[in-house]
């Protein structure tokens, strides 16, 4: 019975910023398991999602635009028919320190974070309400939205303001639509490099977690496909958060440096 709950053949599953990283993990999870899979980004990946040797399907969108979204979903209808799952995946910040960034800088974090999903999951709720068995929508938070967030201030806000939208979306497109919130902590991706160092960067952050790790982006991918099965057909409105048991606090490696 599990297993026939994990099986999306015949399901169409997109996934915004699905051509790297988590959002390639996703595609490939629902590749796995049998959907048809779509992903979209600015510009075209050199290589796409595929397992079990089934690809992804991409179409270029910038989910900051209007316009752009307005024709993804449009190509979605005509080519597919249905949206079973959206995954709203697409977002991310640099590094960059609140007192230094622009006005302009914080109002694009928050757009791409915040509002861009808004506006995607809009259009795709507009689609499943009009399918006899309704439809999924996946936001992929993040582990930022509750707890501090230093040099990705902005970005944690937008995911804390993601986890009360999901809350409301979940009341307002019920019982059609589920909707709910994936938040992961901290994730080796093949950027980890970028915010962590070298290997014993990546390493001395992952002893700071109870897990003894950082999550895959696979770890990820699997949350997604269980969220959106039947198996949790009763979960909507809610945050599933994957953090490894969380991080140390500080003050323990204060308390121990202190007493040897």
């Amino acid at each position: 019975m599990a297993t026939q709950n994990l099986d999306f053949a015949g399901k169409v599953v997109l996934v915004t910023g699905g051509t790297k990283g988590i959002g390639a993990a996703i595609a490939q999870s629902f590749l796995a398991a049998g959907a048809r899979v779509l992903v979209c980004g600015r510009n075209a990946p050199e290589t796409l999602p595929e397992a079990d040797g089934r690809q992804a399907e991409f179409l270029p969108a910038d989910v900051r635009d209007s316009d752009s979204l307005a024709t993804l979903f449009a190509v979605i209808e005509e080519r597919c028919g249905r949206l079973d799952v959206l995954v709203n995946n697409a977002g991310g910040s640099p590094h960059v320190l609140a007192a230094e960034a622009s006005p302009r800088y914080h109002e694009g974090i928050i757009r791409l974070n915040l509002i861009a999903p808004l506006n995607v999951a809009q259009h795709a709720n507009r689609l499943m309400q009009r399918q006899e068995q309704g439809g999924v929508i996946v936001f992929i938070g993040s582990i930022s939205a509750l707890r501090p967030s230093p040099g990705t201030a902005a970005y944690g806000a937008a995911k804390a303001g993601v986890l009360a939208l999901v809350t409301s979306l979940a009341v307002e497109w019920a019982p059609k639509v589920r909707v709910v919130t994936v938040s992961p902590g901290l994730v080796q991706t093949e950027q980890a490099h970028l915010h962590y160092g070298d290997e014993a960067g990546i390493a001395a952050v992952a002893a700071t977690i109870p897990a003894g790790r950082m999550a895959s982006p696979e770890d990820i991918g699997n949350a997604c496909l269980y969220i959106a099965s039947p198996l949790a057909g009763y979960a909507s409105g809610c945050n599933l958060l994957l953090h490894g048991g969380g991080e140390s606090p500080a003050f323990l490696a204060a308390a121990n440096s202190a007493h040897q």
